[in-house]
């Protein structure tokens, strides 16, 4: 039975009402910032954020139409904030230094750290990230690349209505933080631009993400560690690598991830649809009570993978099988095209096998051919129900 977590506590509520900008507004044009893209305005958008914290009540940030170059990391801390809220209504767009090695080496952007009741509403990044890709492309040696939006530590926290477009890393990052709404996202890089996955989550609980289109280099949303009570619906993913829990059990000592539901999305052209993918290798982590339900995939070379042997790169790969154990999760009502003769791959560990596997209602086929697609499974025990195609191997 579906287990429905809800992650919207009533003190976000009035983050989700709309924005009306009050006694404490602060624009970031009255204070410094240029809108032609070509100065650095990081200081303004500095100097708004200290005026907001140091409000009492609720407060605004407000950002014009125009572009806005921020040339280095930016770090909004709102650990001493007085603030009851804050509010950064965008008009513009936030651009990055053309030259990708400004902010190349670091590991942010732009990033929030131990905010409480912070919303966020319109607006676009523009991480200009296309250099780093091709010198990465190249095989020269060149930096990581920065995480262009990160919330760290924080809760209460809602982003509505927010364009990422070409990141250096990954778009979005939600790391140790309790209750935030992503919601009506737009996403986008090239579809050969390197781990610029779409939303990361990890070590953070009650973490909502709806109503918004990715399409990446890779994951559309990858889970780690760490995260529990995930709602994730209506997205449309693709380009990229589909929605992924994982890469999991990179070290020993692990949090678990549980309690994820994923409904109603549509999978375009990825690489994967839904994944659950882990290191072989010896840990404590788990994956359990998951729910896949409502799913479409149009092209997909893996419509439903379970990779238990995950190795990034291919190089120096462990073979120890992994301690990841993975139980208790639900496939219903999942149809549509798979690119690839297997459909259902289930590739999971002797020593710990998957359990609980249940499939409720699959209808695969394969795109563009008469030919008969299959499934493939590897220690797993589970069960199915309804019409199952192709045919269960469980």
């Amino acid at each position: 039975s579906l287990i429905v977590f809800p992650v919207l506590l009533s003190n976000i509520i009035v983050l989700m009402m709309p924005v009306a900008f009050g006694a404490h507004t602060y624009n970031v044009v009255t204070l410094g910032a240029k809108p032609g893209g070509k100065t650095d305005s990081t200081k303004a958008f500095l100097t708004a954020w200290a005026s907001a914290c140091s409000s009492t009540g609720q407060a605004t940030i407000y950002v014009p139409k125009g572009t806005y170059l921020i040339g280095s990391t930016i770090t909004f801390n709102g650990q001493t904030c007085r603030s009851s809220s804050i509010t950064i209504h965008i008009d513009g767009t936030l651009v990055a230094p053309s030259n990708y090695r400004k902010l190349g080496s670091s590991a942010n952007w732009i990033i929030f750290q131990r905010t409480n009741r912070l919303s966020i509403y319109g607006g676009t990044l523009d991480a200009k990230g296309s250099g780093l890709w091709a010198c990465k492309a190249s095989g020269s040696h060149c930096p990581s690349g920065a995480t262009s939006l990160e919330f760290s530590n924080s809760k209460n926290v809602l982003v509505s209505g927010l364009t990422s477009l070409n990141s250096q890393m990954f778009h979005i990052v939600i790391n140790g933080c309790n209750n935030v709404k992503l919601q009506a996202l737009k996403i986008s890089a090239s579809s050969n631009s390197p781990n610029t996955d779409g939303i990361h989550i990890s070590s953070s609980s009650g973490i909502t993400v709806v109503n918004s289109k990715i399409g990446t280099g890779d994951d559309c949303i990858s889970i780690g560690p760490g995260s529990t009570n995930l709602w994730i619906e209506n997205i449309g993913c693709g380009p990229g690598h589909g929605i992924s829990i994982g890469s999991l059990g990179k070290d020993v000592k692990e949090a678990g991830v549980q309690n994820v539901t994923v409904r109603t999305a549509t999978f375009t052209g990825t690489q994967n649809g839904i994944r659950i993918k882990t290191w072989a290798k010896l840990s404590n982590g788990f994956v359990t009570n998951v729910h896949f339900q409502h799913v479409t995939m149009v092209g997909v070379q893996n419509p439903v993978i379970i990779d238990q042997h995950y190795c990034d790169g291919n190089n120096n790969c462990p073979n120890l099988g992994s301690g990841i154990k993975i139980s208790d999760v639900t496939y219903e009502d999942i149809h549509g095209t798979s690119a690839t003769v297997v459909a259902l791959n289930f590739n999971c560990n002797k020593v710990k096998p998957c359990s609980g596997i249940m499939l409720k209602g699959v209808n695969l086929i394969y795109a563009n051919s008469k030919t008969v697609v299959r499934s493939s499974c590897s220690n797993i025990r589970g069960s199915a129900s309804r019409v199952v195609s192709p045919r269960s191997c469980l």
